[in-house]
């Protein structure tokens, strides 16, 4: 069987019993990166944890690479060359989180009232073990394609760039005042 890189998205009717699943979660195979997301009954959401498997490793990874290209310039050359490369890896890992914020928040209107959802990027092999993680602590599953759950974190970032470029709401305009400042 090939592996499916998929949106696994588990779902709990409260919020108890996500704790423990995260944690197994994290040792699934070909996970990559998990969120675990709470609603309270008030409506009010919450990012409660995260993980991602190799986080940091192209921040240290570059600057240990630039500090060997540095190599050539003696010990300024590597001082540049690691402070050049830990930044050059650091903006990767930084759009990898501004990425992972968007997703969320596109998930975030699948987390129920007074529930909970863990959201699983993972390469499966296999469906087996995500879904026997949700049927021992009494998980929904969904799963969606990743590309296309790119496709629709995509969608709504170009629909909330295109609202930034609108007319402001009667509410905006009424709290921005009679001279049209805040």
């Amino acid at each position: 069987m090939s592996e499916q890189h998929n949106a696994v998205l588990l779902t709990f009717p409260g919020p108890a019993g996500w704790r423990p699943a995260f944690d197994e979660a994290e040792h699934l195979p070909g996970l990559r990166v998990a969120a675990a997301l709470e609603r309270g009954t008030d409506g009010v959401l919450e990012v409660k944890d995260t993980f991602t498997r190799g986080a940091g490793v192209a921040t240290v990874g570059s600057g240990v690479l630039g500090g060997l290209v540095g190599l050539v310039g003696g010990p300024i050359g590597v001082l540049l060359g690691f402070t050049a490369g830990a930044a050059l890896g650091n903006a990767a890992e930084e759009r990898f989180a501004s990425e992972t914020g968007a997703a969320l928040i596109v998930l975030s209107a699948r987390v129920p009232d007074g529930g909970a959802l863990i959201a699983l990027d993972v390469r499966e092999a296999s469906p087996d073990p995500a879904d026997e993680l949700a049927a021992r602590h009494g998980a929904t599953v969904e799963r969606i394609d990743a590309h296309t759950f790119t496709e629709q974190v995509r969608a709504a970032e170009k629909k909330a760039e295109e609202r930034t470029g609108e007319e402001p709401t009667a509410a905006e305009r009424m709290a921005a005042g009679p001279d049209g400042e805040a």
